[in-house]
């Protein structure tokens, strides 16, 4: 049994991590300042003696008396709606957070796995986005609080693991998607699933042609757990290569909720990436991972989720 630490474990892919590390027989410390997440992701697992909760913002000093085995670094705002509310919340989270958190790796000797994005790749000139691809990202856009951040957290990652040996693992998350996403968050999947289910009107931005790949969660997290035990630093992609429009997206989404619902169009964000596909020959030959939820199966868990409502 391990000790491990999940910042943003509160969140919706850290509380589905927190899940899947206690069901492994650890011990599972979360931190989260609830500023995305919510407490109701981890409610049942309160009564968990393997589990407990610091409520905390990890860009402030944090100091910890017991000794931590592994570290899973999730915490951040993740929302395109957050970038504008929250763009310097999320640049010291990424920032501050994550030189508090190498620390505490360092001087627990704990390797510690970070996740990053998609987005470091901003609006790609490759297509699908390999590892090895460096990116074109706008430094000073709308964006730029989230992109720009997670870049140079890999970088500190990086730099800890030159420096002092620190044992690192770095994935770049593409689109996740399922239950305990929050409702408000203005991402594709919550938008789309309640704007069905309450028969409003279905907002496509753009004239939908964009694309995005989406991997149901419990796949994600497989992924990170296989990461973290690989040994490997990457980084490495973690998503679903099947690439789909958001306006394919919006209409299966319809269908599945039998939805009256219109579907009506927007312009596109700026800087709101137009392709997305991620390339996983590294995870599929390194980790032995690939996603094995089909999005349809992904998708009716997803609105059931949000019928609750």
């Amino acid at each position: 049994m391990e000790n491990i630490l999940v910042t943003g474990g509160g969140g919706f892919i850290g509380s589905h991590l927190c899940d899947f590390l206690l069901e492994k027989g650890n011990s599972v410390i979360c931190i989260d300042n609830f500023g995305s997440g919510s407490s109701k992701n981890i409610e049942h697992l309160k009564g968990n003696e393997k589990f407990s909760l610091i409520e905390h913002d990890i860009s402030e000093n944090l100091k910890l008396d017991q000794k931590i085995d592994k570290i899973y670094h999730l915490a951040s705002r993740a929302s395109p709606i957050a970038f504008k509310k929250y763009p310097i919340d999320i640049m010291m989270t990424n920032s501050l957070g994550t030189f508090n958190l190498l620390e505490i790796s360092r001087k627990n000797n704990a390797p510690i796995l970070f996740t990053s994005t998609s987005e470091v790749y901003g609006e790609p000139e490759e297509h699908p986005q390999k590892e090895t691809y460096n990116g074109n990202v706008n430094c000073n856009g709308p964006r730029s609080c989230y992109d720009e951040s997670k870049r140079f957290a890999e970088a500190l990652f990086f730099s800890f693991n030159r420096q002092y040996g620190t044992e690192i693992r770095i994935v770049r998350l593409f689109n996740t998607y399922g239950p305990r996403m929050r409702s408000d968050d203005g991402r594709v999947i919550p938008n789309f699933a309640n704007q069905a289910l309450k028969n409003e009107p279905i907002t496509v931005y753009g004239d939908g042609s964009q694309t995005r790949s989406f991997c149901f969660v419990t796949d994600t997290v497989k992924g990170l757990y296989k990461m973290m035990e690989s040994g490997k630093s990457g980084p490495i992609n973690l998503g679903n290569p099947v690439e789909r429009t958001i306006l394919e997206t919006a209409k299966l989404v319809k269908k599945l909720t039998s939805s009256d619902s219109e579907i009506i169009f927007k312009s596109l964000p700026k800087d709101d990436p137009t392709r997305r596909k991620p390339d996983i020959t590294k995870a599929k030959e390194e980790l032995d991972w690939n996603p094995e939820i089909d999005f349809e199966e992904g998708l009716e868990k997803t609105i059931d989720y949000f019928k609750q409502f």
